[in-house]
């Protein structure tokens, strides 16, 4: 383990009690499928005029995420990604995705 990494910008100490405790991150507990209230719309913006399914509004684990998406890919059919808490769908899936949503159980709604 190199923590010499996590202490590169730190300025030098003399006071020889001093320790250097790096941050910790809480990591954000997943809220129940009743509990989330995702918005799926459509993304045209710096796409090149193709359109994308987004679904915002998620909160929880990265891994979680994740498998809602490929859940989500695999019913629809086609590619996508997930990250920084949206998922984004080829294509203009919106009504099939808050069909798939509400019946995994989420408070999905359109947006546009």
């Amino acid at each position: 383990m190199q923590d010499w990494k996590d202490r590169l910008g730190v300025v030098y100490s003399t006071n020889p009690d001093f320790k250097y405790e790096t941050p910790v991150e809480e990591e954000v507990q997943t809220l129940p499928a009743a509990q989330q209230k995702l918005i799926v719309t459509i993304d045209r913006r710096a796409r090149a005029g193709k359109q994308v399914t987004l679904v915002s509004g998620f909160i929880g684990k990265e891994e979680d995420l994740a498998a809602l998406a490929k859940t989500l890919k695999t019913k629809c059919g086609v590619g996508g990604s997930a990250k920084d808490g949206e998922i984004l769908i080829q294509g203009d899936w919106r009504d099939r995705v808050v069909a798939l949503l509400k019946s995994l159980g989420y408070n999905a709604k359109r947006g546009n």
